[in-house]
């Protein structure tokens, strides 16, 4: 109708799909104590030197441009998005590196997202008239197929369904991707316990 009035298109707006920015996937993420993350930064620039070395050694195309410290970290930030035999080298040269325990440095890992879901229909009470715990939890996800290759990002917390119920509720979070991948292959599953 309006066009119609005044010959003129009416202006539409776009919409906006993301209102936040997630973090970049060219970084290495490795979890490391505040002591040992201080200890890495201390000498950053020879850490980056020596690791391009050991990249441009194997062929690859990515480089570490710098090493900044993160939340219960360090971020290696790279050129490209790090594959695995680049994860690979930069785990091997800060286990090698004199003046750190090797077994402080966990495997470095690309940023991820957090999902946050819950399991339902369990006994709060084990049957040795125990509660159930967040180590009991974990052990027997470690069982279940479903489960394989679900990293938990949290301790499981265990809620009582109501004061008179012997059922719980079992929160947990899991790393997962930016759309959810791992979260959608527990959505609506079923498992046995017990």
């Amino acid at each position: 109708m309006h066009n119609a009035a005044f010959a003129q298109p009416v202006n539409k707006t776009k919409k906006v799909q993301y209102t936040t920015k997630g973090p970049s996937r060219k970084q290495a993420i490795i979890p490391v104590p505040n002591d040992l993350a201080e200890n890495i930064m201390g000498d950053a620039s020879t850490h980056i030197f020596q690791i391009n070395a050991l990249l441009k050694n194997i062929k690859s195309s990515m480089r570490s441009e710098f090493i900044r410290p993160c939340s219960g970290g360090i971020a290696i930030i790279t050129n490209n998005i790090p594959n695995p035999s680049d994860l690979s080298v930069i785990e091997k040269y800060f286990k090698s590196v004199e003046g750190i325990n090797s077994n402080d440095i966990p495997s470095p890992r690309l940023p991820q997202s957090k999902s946050y879901l819950k399991i339902m229909g369990l006994p709060y009470l084990r049957a040795d008239g125990n509660k159930i715990t967040s180590e009991n939890v974990i052990d027997f996800m470690k069982h279940l197929d479903l489960f394989e290759n679900i990293p938990l990002a949290t301790k499981p917390h265990i809620i009582k369904v109501s004061p008179k119920s012997d059922m719980a509720i079992i929160w947990f979070d899991i790393w997962d991707t930016r759309n959810g991948s791992k979260a959608k292959l527990l959505i609506n599953h079923s498992f046995n316990l017990g």
